[in-house]
Formats: C-alpha cells, structure tokens, sequence
C-alpha cells in the first residue's frame, strides 16, 4: 500500500468462510464451480453453532450473525496457524474488523413480536447486546484475546471488503501485526424478506444471472467470511503460509441516491482507480476482476460500464460468484475476497453461474466456465446501497 508505513506489506494468511455452497475453504471453493439451486433464500445447511465452539447458552445470547461470524473466524484463524494459546505477536497488537449491514435482525424482530404479544415485562434483557452489529467483532475478541482495535464497518453491502480494506491499513500503518478482517449477514426474516422482495430488488425466478441479458434480481443469502491479515516479513519469518497480497484499496460515494448506483458510474470508476492508486498499478497490469455483479439491473448495468471504462484496452476476466452464493449483503465483500485468495492458490477463475446470455450491451469478458489463470493483480469490487464504494487489490505474494 501506498500509505503504508516503512515498506511494510500486507498478506493474507488464513481464510474461513461459511456460505450455501459450501463451509470451509475446500468446500466453498468446490461449491463455486456447481450450479446452484433456484432458491431465492438461499442459507448455510446445516449450521451448528456447537461445531465451532459456541455453546448453547451462547447460542441462546447472540443472534445467528454473529454466530456465523465466530464460526469463520474460528476457521481462519486455525488456517493461519494463530488460534493457539501461544501468538508469536502482543495480543494488543491483534485488532479485528468485521463487517455486517444488518446486524442482529433476527433478534430484533423476534423481540418485536414479544414486545407486542407478551408485554414490555417479557422482552430480553440481552436484546441490546443481540441485535449491535459489533456482536460478533465482539465474539472474536472475547473468545481469542485480541486487544487491539476492534471495530465494526457498516457499510451495506460494501461492509466486508471496506473490513477488508481498513483491516490492512492497520497493519500497513503498523498499528497492528495481524489483523482478522471480513463480515457475516443473516437476516432472511420476515420484515427483511418482505422488504427486499417488494422493493424489486428479489430475483422472481430464484436463479441469479450477472450480467446476463434476462438478469432479474438477487437471491438474498446468509454467509460469515473471515480471513488474517499480518505484515508480510513477520508471516515469512514464522512459516506461515500466504494466500497472496493486500496490495491496496480504494473507497468512495456516490453521493446520487440511497439505493440506485450514480448512472454514470463515476463512484464505482473512482473507486477502482483509487485502489489501483494506492497499489501503485496501472490498469493495464490488472488481469482478473471478482465483480459485485448482483444481477440486479442497475447494478450489473453501471458496474459493467466502469470496468469498461477504467480498463477499456485489456479486457481483465470478470467473474461474480453471486449466481451461486446469492447475495449476502454485508459479508459479500468478505466472501468473494475469500474466493479471489482461493483463485490465487488454485490458479483458477470460477465462472459466473447462471449466465445464458451476456447483455450485449456489456463491453467486458464474463468467466462463464471455470479459466485456467497464471495469477497476477486482481480486484474485488463491492458497490452498495448508500452509494458506498469499495474496492481491493491483491497481487501474488
């Protein structure tokens, strides 16, 4: 990063992730490459919290967001080698970023309704702490120590790649000597379901489709993703093993409409050119772009235009794993961060699921089956609701 301080990089050394497709590393990238079912609601089978550690007092206090968010970063950390009682850093040099744009909903219309059928005398003590989308940053902390600083971005869904993004300036800054970054989402409740589906966001087919012609909306999705971040020279020195490099990030507005991108996509477009800044890149040596692609027909339409418009002469491969996740919301960003690492280690570009027809108005190359790739720099775009824009830049280690 540009900004960093004396020389020092950012590498990522674990990674977990929970998603419909798949929990774990291998599994998620193994689901990436399989056509998903026509679900609109599409939620992690399975999930139980015990597996992870949470116990059912636990589980009974926190909503399933931040169980989600434990849950993958008990995973990354156990990647990375850093969830044992010994860290070879300070544990007040350990911070943790965690994105979410809901928060604890499922809490907090689950007390609703006891408020209104049983009386104020009935509604938990704990709700507060349930419902604050800092639970499960707070979760991490709590279960491993990490003194360091502890956040929470809520940024819709731009939320996990902007964890991503100030989780490495930390380190890059030299504030930190690790860093666990990413976002967890769950909230398919009844109001939040309702809302979407109303407001036409909601794929009436239950098939997510980037960037194709007939793209009618997301299917809404639950995930938690997490990843380690540590200073490079410090990673090399201990053994660990990297996934690839933080090399810079970019963020910024919109500033045009609280659900609907600036048509001329100037946010998105100065986002991907300030993430290039801040790597010290240029356009044309970027090779890969793990798009927000939500196959909503705003979005993918503006997204598509940028890319275009910022890499007019190469052409770099596009891809968007939300025809298979679904859209996750907050943890969106976290998990497809996960999938561009994982691409990094494999030398592999999943493909855009669901695609039949590239919109022929879209000037970029879609991955629509699974691409071989020597891998070089690469970004992860995420542009939400707010107008909020985010953008990261990994390079190979």
């Amino acid at each position: 990063m540009i900004e960093s301080r004396n020389g020092r990089r950012v590498v990522i050394t674990g990674v977990g992730v929970l998603a419909p497709c798949g929990t774990g590393a291998e599994e998620f990238w193994a689901g990436l490459r399989r056509p998903a079912e026509p679900i609109i609601d599409r939620r992690i089978p399975d999930f139980d919290p015990s597996r992870w550690g949470i116990t059912h007092v636990e589980a009974r206090r926190t909503d399933r967001f931040a169980q989600l968010g434990l849950a993958a970063a008990t995973q990354a950390l156990a990647d990375a080698g850093l969830d044992g009682a010994e860290l070879p850093y300070d544990r007040a040099r350990c911070g943790i970023v965690m994105g979410t744009g809901i928060g604890g909903a499922y809490a907090w219309e689950s007390q609703s309704k006891i408020l209104l059928e049983r009386g104020p005398a009935r509604v938990s003590p704990l709700v507060v702490p349930t419902v604050m989308p800092n639970a499960a940053a707070a979760m991490v902390s709590m279960r491993y120590g990490w003194r360091g600083p502890v956040e929470t971005i809520v940024t819709a869904c731009a939320s996990g790649t902007h964890a991503v993004s100030n989780g490495a300036r930390l380190v890059a800054a030299g504030r930190c000597d690790a860093v666990l970054v990413g976002g967890s989402e769950s909230c398919q409740t009844g109001v939040m379901s309702n809302g979407f589906l109303n407001m036409k966001a909601l794929s009436s087919s239950g098939i997510s489709r980037p960037f194709d012609i007939d793209r009618d909306g997301f299917c809404s999705a639950e995930a938690g993703g997490a990843l380690v971040l540590e200073e490079a020279a410090a990673a090399a020195a201990r053994g660990a093993t990297v996934y690839a490099e933080v090399a810079g990030s970019g963020s910024t507005a919109d500033a045009h409409h609280i659900t609907a991108p600036a048509p001329d996509g100037r946010g998105a477009i100065a986002c991907m050119r300030a993430a290039l800044a801040d790597a010290g890149l240029s356009a044309e040596e970027v090779t890969h772009i793990n798009a927000h692609g939500t196959s909503t027909p705003l979005n993918d339409a503006t997204e598509a235009a940028a890319v275009a418009a910022v890499f007019a002469t190469t052409r770099p491969a596009v891809t968007s794993i939300k025809g298979v996740t679904g859209h996750a919301l907050g943890a969106a960003g976290a998990i497809e961060a996960i999938a561009l690492a994982l691409s990094f280690r494999h030398g592999e570009l999943p493909p855009t699921m669901g695609v039949v027809q590239v919109d022929p108005a879209f000037d970029i190359d879609v991955v629509l089956e699974p691409r071989r790739w020597t891998p070089g720099p690469a970004l992860s775009n995420s542009f939400a609701f707010g107008g909020h824009n985010g953008t990261v830049v990994f390079t190979p280690a």
